[in-house]
């Protein structure tokens, strides 16, 4: 059997390796929709069949297309370790699911919607989870009655507020009010939290103005009755 460019690599339990045309080492990973084996274990199987065909280590980048998988900060990393450890570098995640983006940026990994477009309505999994894609500038106010994911910036002059939680990929540099129908529990996220005022339910605050921690995401909640801010836990407080 000849494995050449271009050819499926398809392990039992059904995820696919397939190895790039151009021949440059980059290939793409596919999941299934659905299946009950552990991620990792899913994607190790993967690695060994397609080296098993190719009959020589199969190396290079990697673009993992994870179509609605729901994967965590702390499963992504899981997953990433396994493939730097055979030699693999995931480099761009293609996904459908709002959750695996924030989980992509919080390790710092490109990611892409379907047909490079985000969803602009509440994904069907979380129906109170709005996501926006844009940078707010000064003198925009995006305003939703559950919880907001933005996929941009919030400039200085600008405004986001939620009745739930306040989530940004990007820099949050306006102004933030997280639960802003009275929820104590509500949350504001940032890849970098460096706003002019955080609210959140009564609770008012300004922002910090030392560097951010590398690596890590930043969060503000309510605490002993004042907003404290620190890196972000590894599961961001989506809901559903």
């Amino acid at each position: 059997m000849e494995i050449g460019p271009g050819t499926e690599l398809e392990p039992a339990r059904g995820a696919l390796l397939v190895a790039d045309e151009s021949g440059r080492g980059s290939h793409r990973l596919v999941l299934p929709a659905s299946c009950q084996t552990p991620l990792p274990a899913l994607v190790q199987q993967a690695i060994d069949s397609g080296a098993l065909l190719a009959n020589r280590p199969i190396e290079g980048q990697v673009l993992l297309e994870a179509g609605a998988w729901r994967i965590g900060l702390s499963q992504l990393g899981e997953l990433q370790r396994t493939l730097n450890g055979r030699g693999l570098e995931l480099v761009t995640i293609c996904s459908s699911q709002p959750h695996t983006h924030v989980a992509a940026a919080g390790l710092g990994i490109l990611s892409q919607w379907p047909n490079s477009a985000a969803p602009t309505s509440p994904a069907k999994p979380d129906s109170d989870l709005q996501v926006h894609q844009g940078t707010l500038r000064s003198g925009d106010h995006l305003e939703t009655s559950g919880s907001v994911l933005l996929l941009g910036d919030v400039n200085p002059g600008a405004r986001i507020s939620a009745a739930g939680h306040v989530l940004v990929w990007g820099r949050l540099r306006g102004v933030a009010h997280a639960g802003c129908q009275g929820d104590n529990f509500a949350r504001i996220v940032a890849l970098q939290l460096r706003p002019l005022q955080l609210r959140i339910a009564g609770a008012v605050a300004r922002g910090p103005e030392g560097a951010p921690p590398a690596g890590f995401a930043e969060e503000a909640r309510i605490v002993a009755g004042a907003i404290q801010i620190d890196p972000a836990q590894p599961v961001w407080p989506l809901s559903g």
